[in-house]
């Protein structure tokens, strides 16, 4: 697979003028950006995947499979099938498909293990599909969560949206004598690429879409028993059908859905 810029060389020769100069544009507008998150002085880049390849990378990647429900009596079957890198993304596609006892299917990544993370900035860039029962996430959980369990690992959703919902969902679990949550919605054109992102330090949790926060949890001293948040952390893709969230009820209609992933990238504070 040829890299994003030389793509766009190659397209532009089968594109009309007009064509082109609006991809250009756009393309230029994505550096600029990395540009200016890299070099404003505040973060560095320390990890990234700009899936170029022609597949996942799986020294970056693990893949959980499986349909048993995952917690939330989600209906579809995890499988890596569904994970593929195309023109310089990564697509999820959820999918009408019988695998053993589950109708549907799709996929569910992981850096466990391989790339994890203690404060920075956590961010990639999606469009995510809409539609009834339609569940796509972008998260981390806690490195530890085998020998502590859930929610004692403690869960930063960075990106969550269900349904033809116009609100996008950023939350923080854990466990403070028993399961608890911190969250905000903000609203917005949800089936666009945007930027969902954390700002992560020892002082809190930032939300942000599109460089705009949103939401902040204070972790400053493990106030209110918030001492997961000062441990490492993996991250997480998936695209969940149906569940305890969205309803049961999906909408066929609606599949083969799609989830682009542009990037995902790691920055550490300098």
């Amino acid at each position: 697979m040829l890299p994003k810029s030389a793509q766009l060389i190659v397209a532009a020769c089968v594109l009309s003028t007009s064509a082109f100069i609006m991809t250009i544009q756009h393309r230029s507008i994505i550096q600029q950006a990395k540009d200016a998150s890299i070099t404003n002085g505040k973060y560095a880049l320390v990890w990234s995947d700009e899936f170029n390849g022609n597949s996942v990378d799986t020294t970056n990647w693990n893949f959980e499979t499986g349909g048993n429900g995952w917690g939330n009596h989600e209906q579809e079957y995890y499988q890596p099938a569904n994970a593929t890198v195309s023109g310089g993304y990564l697509v999820v596609t959820g999918k009408q498909e019988n695998v053993g006892a589950n109708r549907y299917t799709s996929a569910r990544m992981t850096t466990k293990g391989k790339h994890e993370f203690l404060y920075g900035k956590i961010e990639a860039r999606i469009q995510i599909p809409v539609g009834q029962g339609l569940w796509p996430a972008f998260w981390m959980l806690g490195a530890n969560i085998d020998s502590t369990g859930w929610p004692v690992c403690g869960e930063p959703d960075i990106m969550e949206h269900i349904n033809a919902d116009s609100l996008l969902f950023g939350t923080l679990h854990w466990n403070n004598n028993g399961h608890v949550q911190n969250g905000d919605t903000i609203a917005y054109t949800p089936s666009a690429m945007h930027v969902y992102s954390i700002e992560w330090d020892k002082s809190s949790i930032r939300w942000l879409l599109d460089g705009k926060q949103y939401h902040e949890v204070v972790i400053r001293n493990n106030v209110k028993n918030t001492g997961a948040f000062h441990q490492p952390s993996f991250i997480l893709l998936n695209f969940a059908l149906g569940g305890d969230w969205p309803g049961q009820v999906i909408d066929t209609g609606k599949l083969p859905a799609r989830m682009l992933v542009d990037y995902v990238r790691v920055y550490a504070k300098k």
